[in-house]
């Protein structure tokens, strides 16, 4: 355990940071869900070592009362890794130096339920099947990318990519929540690999509570020639597709299921679907209906604020262990408060290349001239690497020593891990200029820039 929380039931029994549990009731758990199971009673009995002596502890907790407890990763035997060689895998792009938990490839669908991760279920097993089954681990989130066996085999290069999708089919009989992925790539799983993708979908997977189509990310350092980031109009061609299969998954369905990423319309130069349109948004984390939330939380449209995962993986946002976060922490891991510049200062907002796009349009409909927004071109990932979580402390910088002293710089929290840090490893002290880490949805954005002096 990496923390015990003061004055709680395992602070009580006498447990410090450091011990290391060996036992549950007896049993010994695979991970946090086994975990969270195990500790929910009135009694726990544990087996803990400290400084290589074993003993037990008896931790008495009222129902409901959390025991306690920080854990050091949400999966205790190993993460199951990813055997797929697939082109478009972004952790492929990534470049070398940076924390070396960025570099695990996981298809776990542990992590598929703790995260939202996406596994391809290569690796999924009859008792994996069972397990989810029983415990109902609800939702997981599929990689599909095609339903042809031959196209998907091929793009995952793994020939147990040809008939993994049968796991799919078990998991949606058995009233388990999925929620789908394609990822496409130009002259590989579009034009009529898609349309066949989706109907493939509507005819054998139709139970799936919804469908996220993204378009494939290209790093500088990808090492495939053949992935290349869409055209304008193959932009525009996906939003057809897509349009298309949602009228007739309404007709058929009464919901659209498929839903193009945000990025997708901005690539095409075309207007986005209204917000209803997108049925609740639930795949706001895989940026599908993100700008449309955030457009209602800046403008007051909408009561709650969405905000959005933090950093590139949640499962990997806390340095040296691939699942350290788990949600379920003893207490609530915050940056703290930011230092902060004379508020009669001139503000600037950081915001990544694809996010001044949305930005940009409601900044200027509060029709001040203290304002500037600064589209962070992403030099260290390059390509068409745009969004605001992947914004490196090396590109921030950059942009930072052309700014005024005198003005405030607001960074979105989106770029950050828990503990502060970019992912190219520098911390947020580290900057060579003080900013206001403000939370990245709307409403949030709106109160720093109504804020008075």
């Amino acid at each position: 355990m990496i923390a015990v929380a003061e004055g709680s039931p395992a602070d009580r029994a006498g447990l410090q940071p450091g011990d290391e549990i060996q036992r549950v009731n007896g049993r010994v758990p695979r991970d946090i869900i086994e975990w969270q199971w195990a500790i929910d009673e009135e009694l726990v009995e544990l087996s803990v070592t400290r400084q290589g002596v074993e003993f037990d502890v008896d931790i008495e907790r009222l129902m409901g009362e959390s025991i306690g407890i920080e854990v050091h990763s949400a999966v205790f035997d190993r993460v199951r890794t990813c055997d797929n060689h697939c082109d478009f895998c972004f952790i492929h792009q990534l470049p070398k130096g940076m924390r070396r938990s960025l570099y695990l490839k996981d298809d776990d669908y542990r992590l598929s339920f703790l995260y939202g991760n996406f596994t391809t279920l290569t690796r999924f097993t009859e008792a994996d099947l069972e397990r989810v089954i029983t415990e109902r681990l609800s939702p997981l989130h599929v990689s599909i990318h095609a339903t042809d066996a031959s196209t998907r085999s091929t793009m995952l290069k793994n020939r147990r990519g040809a008939m993994s999708l049968r796991w799919l089919s078990e998991l949606l009989r058995n009233d388990i929540e999925v929620r789908g992925q394609l990822v496409v790539c130009p002259e590989v799983n579009d034009g009529g690999v898609l349309d066949r993708t989706m109907a493939g979908i509507v005819d054998r997977f139709h139970q799936l509570a919804s469908v996220a189509v993204v378009p494939l990310g290209v790093s500088r350092f990808n090492p495939s020639a053949a992935m290349r980031p869409h055209s304008r109009d193959e932009a525009r061609q996906v939003i057809d597709t897509i349009e298309r299969w949602q009228h007739v998954c309404r007709d058929l369905f009464g919901r659209a299921m498929f839903f193009a990423a945000d990025e997708y319309y901005v690539v095409a130069e075309k207007e986005m679907p209204p917000l209803d349109a997108y049925e609740g948004c639930p795949m706001h984390e895989d940026g599908i209906g993100m700008a449309r939330t955030f457009e209602a939380e800046f403008n007051g449209v909408v009561d709650t604020t969405t905000g959005t995962r933090r950093g590139f993986f949640a499962a990997v946002d806390l340095p040296a262990n691939p699942a350290a976060y788990t949600g379920l922490r003893s207490q609530p891991v915050t940056l703290g408060p930011s230092r902060r510049h004379d508020r009669r200062g001139p503000v600037h907002i950081l915001t990544g290349e694809l996010g001044a796009r949305v930005i940009t349009p409601l900044v200027r409909s509060l029709d001040r001239s203290d304002i500037t927004i600064h589209a962070v071109e992403n030099r260290h990932f390059g390509g068409n690497t745009g969004v605001t979580g992947l914004m490196c402390a090396s590109d921030i910088a950059r942009v930072l020593t052309g700014i005024d002293a005198d003005a405030r710089i607001l960074l979105p929290d989106v770029c950050l891990s828990d503990d502060g840090r970019f992912l190219d490893g520098p911390h947020l002290d580290e900057l060579p200029r003080q900013v206001e880490v403000v939370a990245t949805d709307g409403a949030a954005l709106r109160a720093a820039l109504e804020e008075q002096p």
